[in-house]
């Protein structure tokens, strides 16, 4: 399956309505936060910033695993929209040990108590 615009925060807007009030998780190297939205589909968001992954490479690698966890469980995540956002260090995590973070993540926005905020 492709990430498609539909998924994906695209404006200033859309990111400022989950900084507003988010539900927050996630450990080492990626926090998550979501927020319900109107639509039919979840929604994702990158803010990797320089000040946590100064080389370009580094922030690409944090983006396209973000990416890729996100467009293999997007079916079941439910109507929400998503940001991750990464933590100082987290260049340094293995892509395995990330894709884990991002899983747990994942079973916390399904929990349907999360997604009611």
């Amino acid at each position: 399956m492709r990430f498609s615009r539909a998924q994906r925060l695209c404006n200033a807007t859309q990111f400022k309505r989950v900084f507003a009030h988010p539900m927050r998780t996630g450990k080492a190297g990626f926090i998550v936060l979501c927020r319900a939205n109107d639509l039919t589909e979840a929604r994702l968001g990158l803010a990797i910033s320089k000040k946590c992954a100064r080389r370009a490479v580094d922030r690409n690698r944090l983006k396209r695993i973000a990416r890729e966890s996100f467009r293999i469980h997007c079916q079941s995540i439910p109507p929400v929209d998503i940001v991750i956002l990464c933590v100082h260090g987290a260049p340094k995590i293995p892509n395995t040990q990330l894709f884990s973070y991002l899983e747990r993540a994942w079973v916390i926005i399904r929990n349907p108590s999360c997604v009611a905020s």
